[in-house]
């Protein structure tokens, strides 16, 4: 990066316009807050800052101006989408993302079996592989 520039943190983020999620299940956590701009809420996610959660996505209010966080994205159980036309929804991209970059150790999706349809072997297990 070029000194003196800072990164969008928005670049982290996957948008789906007008759509926020509803939660079903009672024990998924949100927290909303008054900020100008999808930037600020978004830096705030990737941080987790004032979060007592791991923020996973976050809806943006376009008429209030009204950040929601998220402890989690359109991929959990018991999550719920809906048609909004007053809010974005913005989902790091590391969980929604159904690929692995480089050697896969920040991967956070949810594909679980291998490309011929084997399941895979889980990370604290050595069998039937030694890592």
């Amino acid at each position: 990066e070029a000194k003196g520039k800072r990164r969008n943190p928005l670049h982290d983020f996957k948008k789906t316009r007008e759509l926020m999620l509803i939660k079903v299940n009672k024990t998924l956590e949100v927290k909303t807050k008054l900020l100008n701009t999808t930037e600020q809420c978004a830096k705030r996610c990737s941080r987790n800052k004032g979060l007592s959660f791991t923020c996973k996505a976050f809806a943006y209010d376009r008429v209030t101006k009204r950040c929601h966080w998220l402890s989690f994205n359109s991929l959990t159980n018991g999550v719920r989408k809906k048609q909004d036309h007053a809010f974005d929804l913005y989902e790091k991209k590391d969980y929604v993302r159904n690929c692995i970059i480089g050697k896969g150790a920040d991967y956070k999706g949810t594909i679980s079996v291998t490309k011929s349809g084997i399941q895979c072997q889980a990370w604290n297990s050595m069998i039937p592989h030694e890592h």
